[in-house]
């Protein structure tokens, strides 16, 4: 596994050079030169903790909320008005834990951030089904909220029980969406979980457009190291007939594939975090990625606190980038939308596309993996599962690793992948 990421990254890279993170930052963050910049603020509470989920999460505590509010608004702050003068974001997006249990302080949250950027795109909130309440969507509309993401994982008890979740009602969940309308309704599934078939995951869609959905994440369950669930990850072959029946059955259905894993019934709904071509990121373990840098804050809460308290940013690690590992970068999370531009490519670098990667591009078309028209490779079937399959191992390979060792450190010297 190491292997393949550690060749596929030199090839692209042109270099021997790992990807190296240390512990140094810029208290001054250079965002203000970057177009299509967006923005993420992480919430890590959780009511109960999930043995699945890989991200970075403390059970809720009313006090330790209130401290961890009060440090992400002064880090807000301390980035955001580095640069003097408000900038121009595309969106910005809460993820977690479960962001509704700060749902009381959200709009101060958003004063923060309003004092600093001016979003253009719309706000994004993750919600735990629990929170898919009259009142809390009345809260978060209220506040400005424009899309929320709902992680259902699947509608199916027999999933719930194989994840540690409890069923989810799905006419309290219709319901309330009836009542109050946002711009986009995600719903989030897990796919390739022990037994799943087709059928299992087709009613998870269809019940999720039914109930008020008009986006759905199928997101593949992988098998972090560090997370205590004693689920196996589906065999490759399993996992690419399951992914390829689900996506022509979305396709057949007219669903509009906005990437690897969502599709929507509407061309306005979508929901997505990663595919920005540079992103600012508040609260613990949350990450930024610049033009020329990519940091991590720290994953231990009390640090967190600690350190924006004492006056100082909480970044843990930070990664300076060679041209071509930039590169990577861009065309890794840009791909994940199934499709990269010649043009914005070119826009963002100030070289074509073809003439840094040209032979990787005409070996995927012969290989049929992307076709190529009016100046956009866009993925086919075959590529989509091939582009998942080396996400899981690039997933495995070096995002377990690193935040394997955050988890444990909060600051750690140097991490090489």
């Amino acid at each position: 596994m190491g292997m393949i990421t550690g060749l596929t990254r030199m090839w692209l890279t042109r270099s021997a050079k790992p990807f190296v993170f240390t512990n140094e930052f810029d208290e001054r963050l250079p965002f203000e030169e970057c177009e299509g910049l967006g923005l993420y603020i992480h919430i890590p509470f959780c009511r109960s903790i999930c043995n699945f989920c890989p991200y970075c999460k403390i059970p809720y505590s009313e006090e330790l909320c209130r401290r961890y509010i009060d440090a992400l608004i002064k880090e807000i702050h301390m980035a955001g008005g580095s640069a003097g003068g408000r900038k121009r974001v595309t969106s910005l997006y809460f993820g977690g834990g479960t962001p509704a249990l700060a749902a009381g302080r959200l709009a101060e949250i958003l004063d923060a951030v309003n004092e600093h950027f001016i979003i253009t795109e719309g706000i994004g909130v993750e919600l735990h089904p629990d929170d898919v309440t009259e009142p809390v969507l009345l809260a978060l509309k209220n506040a400005g909220v424009t899309k929320i993401s709902i992680g259902i994982q699947s509608f199916r008890e027999k999933y719930q029980a194989v994840l540690g979740r409890k069923s989810v009602d799905h006419s309290a969940l219709s319901k309330a969406l009836k009542a109050v309308s946002f711009e986009t309704v995600s719903m989030d599934f897990i796919f390739a979980l022990p037994g799943q078939s087709f059928e299992d995951l087709k009613s998870d869609v269809e019940l999720a457009f039914r109930s008020g959905a008009n986006h759905v994440a199928i997101y593949p369950f992988i098998d972090f190291t560090f997370t205590s669930s004693p689920v196996k990850a589906m065999p490759k072959k399993e996992k690419r007939r399951l992914l390829d029946a689900i996506t022509k059955y979305c396709l057949d259905k007219g669903y509009i594939r906005s990437s690897i894993w969502t599709f929507s019934s509407e061309k306005t709904a979508r929901y997505s975090s990663m595919t920005r071509d540079n992103f600012l990121g508040f609260g613990c373990s949350a990450t930024t990625l610049l033009k020329r840098q990519f940091k991590i804050n720290t994953f231990s809460v009390e640090e967190y606190c600690r350190r924006i308290d004492g006056g100082q940013l909480p970044t843990s690690l930070t990664l300076r980038f060679s041209m071509w590992q930039r590169m990577v970068y861009y065309l890794f999370w840009t791909a994940y939308s199934t499709q990269v531009s010649e043009a914005a490519f070119e826009r963002f670098f100030g070289v074509p596309l073809k003439k840094m990667y040209g032979a990787e591009l005409k070996a995927a078309g012969l290989l049929g993996m992307v076709t190529h028209s009016d100046g956009i490779y866009r993925m086919t079937l075959k590529g989509a599962f091939y582009y998942h399959y080396y996400e899981n191992f690039y997933t495995l390979a070096y995002i377990d690793k690193m935040w394997g060792i955050m988890r444990r450190e909060a600051f750690p010297e140097r991490i090489e992948l």
